[in-house]
């Protein structure tokens, strides 16, 4: 029986995709590089080749992710294309829903970091929406595939495969079921195994570090992070700035270091407010609009920000969307303080309120709402 004309362009068109996409497959142990790994772990950690060789053998090389590393969107977007990735009505109202949720983690996270929490939230925001998107890779899979068949970047793969197997037998995980990124970073944070074992903070003392559901310790881990590479307490993150237009030629706003203070950004014709002295430690940063570049000046925490990703289109995502989060939840604790002051105002008829009152006067004004939704802040 001849099948209908629709049923065989969908199979033929099922034939040839599965020509096209190249299957996962298991690894070779008898490998020279796979086999002097495995021997490494043996030698320096105590490993049982045996068992080491099975668990090995047991993970799939994974074409895609290969690819994934090649086009990262940091990497392949313009400033106007990436920000709206991040920037949505969604992301902000979720990010206050999470900080509502967990004001505490958060709050005595920022006391023990000196990082505002508007900024831990926004970093969970961007980078797994909250603790929602963590992966869908098994990290074995990516780390293996990333160590034996990335040669771009095996050596650092591979010392991260070495870091995530002493953190799995360490913390007595199983290595085959923890799911992660397409580069193997793991949890609500997104740690890599090395900044897991080295930053990662068991916040509620409970003998165990859970990044995937412990929110005062996915909280605690990522001040943690930022503290330990140089997050200086209440400085400012990133500035808006002016260029005189036959200045911007000469100027250098894409690479990412600390090479400039903001006296030199002054002197150079860089126009912009900052309340830091003039020796602090700054870069200027060219922003792709549709219009044309806008110019900003990063300081030290903008920096900072950028060792969780090495991108200033990142650590600009987190910027705003921790400015967004923040003020978002200023306002919502404002309505609060009003509704509550509304009610417990006296409704007695021996003291009426006047008729020419305006009816937003239990509204506060920003000079008298809560300074902040939190215990610690940052100027934005």
């Amino acid at each position: 029986m001849r099948r209908p004309f629709h049923l065989r362009l969908l199979l033929g068109a099922a034939a040839l995709l599965s020509l096209c996409v190249e299957p996962a497959a298991a690894i070779d142990t008898k490998r020279s590089d796979v086999k002097e790994f495995i021997s490494h772990m043996a030698d320096a950690y105590s490993f049982k080749k045996r068992a080491l060789r099975k668990l090995l053998k047991g993970a799939d090389f994974q074409p895609a992710i290969v690819e994934a590393m090649g086009k990262p969107a940091e990497k392949a977007k313009l400033w106007y294309e990436y920000r709206p990735i991040f920037l949505t009505e969604r992301r902000i109202q979720e990010g206050i829903e999470f900080w509502t949720a967990h004001r505490q983690a958060l709050d005595q996270a920022s006391v023990r970091s000196g990082v505002a929490p508007e900024y831990l939230a926004a970093i969970l925001g961007v980078e797994t929406f909250y603790g929602r998107r963590t992966g869908t890779y098994r990290v074995l899979d990516a780390l293996v595939t990333l160590s034996f068949d990335y040669p771009a970047r095996e050596k650092f793969f591979r010392e991260e495969l070495e870091q995530f197997l002493l953190l799995t037998r360490d913390g007595r995980l199983n290595p085959t079921t923890i799911k992660g990124s397409y580069a193997g970073a793991m949890g609500a944070p997104q740690f890599m195994p090395s900044n897991y074992r080295r930053y990662a903070v068991d916040a509620d003392a409970d003998g165990h570090i859970d990044l995937w559901n412990d929110w005062p310790d996915v909280c605690a881990s990522v001040g943690n992070y930022l503290k330990e590479h140089g997050w200086n307490a209440g400085e400012p993150v990133l500035g808006e700035a002016t260029v005189l237009p036959e200045k911007a030629g000469d100027l250098d706003g894409r690479t990412l270091a600390l090479s400039e203070t903001v006296a030199s950004l002054s002197a150079k014709g860089v126009s912009f407010d900052s309340a830091l002295p003039a020796d602090a430690p700054a870069l200027l940063i060219a922003a792709d609009e549709p219009d044309g570049v806008h110019w900003r000046v990063g300081y030290n925490n903008f920096f900072v920000i950028t060792r969780y990703n090495h991108s200033a289109l990142y650590a600009m995502a987190v910027y705003e969307l921790a400015t967004a989060v923040k003020q978002r939840m200023l306002e919502n604790d404002a309505a609060q303080f009003a509704t509550s002051t509304s009610a417990a105002a006296p409704t007695s008829a021996a003291a009426p309120i006047p008729a020419a009152a305006p009816t937003s006067a239990a509204v506060p004004t920003s000079a008298t709402a809560p300074a902040s939704p939190s215990t610690s802040t940052t100027s934005p």
